[in-house]
This record gives structure tokens, C-alpha cells and sequence, in this order.
């Protein structure tokens, strides 16, 4: 038996409750983990409201990312004992996730976890943390460099946001950290921005194709109307990694930036992202992210908080990283 958060649907309401499951009812996969830690990302916030039709089939086990030591394996590469990480691959949506204390998945999915990284650490980055990485792995690859000038972060308090400005920080980049919430903006400092700015200064399109010149980078969360704010601005052969969709899915904006200014709008994917490159950004993480920062984002919950969690999460008010210990 094994303790789980459950999903239900019923006339198109979904209704969770932690229930004791049979390891019977683990779905198929070639690997079982003894999961220790989850985390809470927006796209979580949509499975656990039924949002978005991201799960078709019910009952369902959400969380989109774990950590755990493997149990049982037929994939060679992996041994009972070794610690692993997963995230993405459409776990906790078209397949069980990690709000569990077991989970069985596919050998290809897990990556190991890292030296020097603990399991809490892990899913205090999770999801949220290595999509962040990745967008600034994306950003120094396209040539954005801290003399370039400033690289605005949308949505910093968020999990993404929080992480890359924690990052960009310590490589030396100065962080406008863009926030709708005024009592973040300690926070933020504390994680390294160099400037807080009103949420509204960056949400409103000016109408203009082109805006002054102010941004050498951009990781926007936000998307929508943000991300077209944001696009006139970008200086010459800048880049914008866009990473989510908060404030929408719609994007109206015009071809000028690109073509005029040479800017590069760069979709970042964790979800199908390729192994090696998974590990190319968990190391980076490893070395990048400073842990003193990372323990400070950190948010402890249980299974039994996640309902209420994932409502607040959709609705912007929950700061820096949420840690799911499965075993409380």
C-alpha cells in the first residue's frame, strides 16, 4: 500500500483526496520509484482544478515532477538505490506523477540526481527551476551577455522567475525583476535583482513597433499581452525566452523587432526536452544556482495542502518554490 493524492471526475467537476492505494494500480512502466519529494508548478495548478483538459482519463495521480531512489527496475540502466529526478514527459498528465509515495515510469524518462544536490533542493527546483536553466542556457547561447545591459524576468516571484533571477544573478547579469506584487520586492532583492519594476510598466502594448531599446534579454513566464510589450524593446540582436503562458496564450505583436532588430524569440520546451540536454542544465543548476537562494525560495508542504495550493498558485499568490514531502 501507498499513500497518494487522487483526482476524481465527476459531471466535469474534478475532486481530490488522499487515499491508501494498491501498488497494483501503478501504471505500466519499466521503473518503480519510492518518491520522497514532489513540487507544485502552474501546470499543476491546472490538473489539480481540472483545467486546460491537460488529464482525459480519471482517476488520476497528479505532479508533474519527483525525486526518489529507484525500487524495482527492468531498464539496465537504472539499479534499485540509485537517486533520480523526473520531470516532464507528460507525468502527472497522460501519466501518473509524483503526489504519491510510489510511481512507475518509463527507465528514459529519469535523469540520476546530481552530486552535490539533495532531493529537498531538487524539487525546490524542479519543473519550474530547470525551465528557468534551460531559457538561460537558451539566452547566453544566442550571444546575451552581462555587458550586453539589462534582462528583464516577468513574473520573477513565480517559480521560474524566482530561479532565473537567482541565476542570471550570479553569472553576473543585472536583473529588472518585473512583479505585481509590491511585498515581493524584498525577496527579490534578496535573490539578486538589481531593479524591481511594476508588473503594469511591462503588460500594455504601446502600440508602437518599435519601443527605445532598453532590454538585452528576457525570460518572460507571462506570455500574452506581456510578451508583446515586451518585444518592441529588445535591443539589437536580443533574445527573448518565453516560457510560459500566465497571462495568456495569445500573442498580437508585428514582425518589425525581428526584422529590424534581429531579435530572437526563442520557445523554451522542458517537457520533451532530450536527456543530454536534460543534464546539461542540472549540472549547470548544480553550479549555478546559489543554494543559500534556493533554501530561501523554499515553501514546505504535504499532500493534504496541495487542493488549496493549487488554487493559489493559478491565482498568483504563491512565492518562490513549493516542496511536497509525500511522506508527511
Amino acid at each position: 500500500m501507498f499513500k497518494a493524492l487522487v483526482l476524481q471526475e465527476k459531471d466535469g467537476k474534478v475532486s481530490s483526496s488522499v487515499q491508501e492505494l494498491e501498488e497494483t494500480a501503478l501504471p505500466a512502466g519499466d521503473v518503480t520509484v519510492a518518491v520522497d519529494y514532489s513540487t507544485l508548478n502552474y501546470k499543476d495548478g491546472l490538473v489539480l482544478n481540472g483545467l486546460g483538459r491537460l488529464v482525459r482519463n480519471y482517476p488520476h495521480v497528479p505532479g508533474i515532477d519527483f525525486v526518489g531512489r529507484v525500487e524495482q527496475s527492468d531498464d539496465p540502466a537504472w539499479k534499485p538505490g540509485d537517486a533520480v529526478i523526473l520531470t516532464g514527459w507528460r507525468v502527472g498528465e497522460a501519466h501518473w506523477g509524483g503526489y504519491a509515495q510510489k510511481a512507475r515510469v518509463k527507465g528514459q524518462w529519469l535523469v540520476p540526481l546530481p552530486d552535490g544536490l539533495t532531493p529537498q533542493r531538487a524539487m525546490a527546483i524542479g519543473t519550474a527551476g530547470f525551465t528557468a536553466m534551460l531559457a538561460v542556457m537558451a539566452l547566453e547561447e544566442h550571444g546575451v551577455t552581462p555587458e550586453k545591459g539589462e534582462v528583464l524576468v516577468t513574473g520573477a516571484a513565480g517559480g521560474v522567475g524566482s530561479v532565473a533571477t537567482a541565476v542570471l544573478a550570479r553569472l553576473g547579469y543585472q536583473v529588472v525583476a518585473s512583479t505585481g506584487r509590491s511585498e515581493t520586492e524584498e525577496y527579490l532583492k534578496e535573490l539578486g535583482a538589481a531593479t524591481i519594476i511594476e508588473r503594469s510598466a511591462v503588460e500594455t502594448p504601446s502600440g508602437k513597433p518599435l519601443d527605445t531599446e532598453r532590454w538585452a534579454g528576457c525570460i518572460d513566464s507571462v506570455g500574452g499581452s506581456t510578451l508583446a510589450t515586451v518585444l518592441p524593446g529588445v535591443k539589437y540582436h536580443g533574445s527573448v525566452a518565453a516560457v510560459g503562458l500566465a497571462g495568456g496564450t495569445k500573442l498580437e505583436t508585428t514582425v518589425i523587432p525581428f526584422l529590424l532588430r534581429g531579435v530572437n524569440l526563442l520557445g523554451i520546451d522542458s517537457v520533451m526536452c532530450p536527456t543530454e540536454r536534460r543534464k546539461q542544465a542540472w549540472a549547470r543548476l548544480v553550479q549555478d544556482l546559489p543554494t543559500a537562494k534556493l533554501d530561501g525560495m523554499m515553501q514546505p508542504a504535504s499532500l493534504a495542502d496541495l487542493p488549496r495550493l493549487g488554487s493559489e498558485i493559478l491565482a498568483g499568490k504563491v512565492r518562490g518554490r513549493v516542496v511536497v514531502d509525500v511522506n508527511r
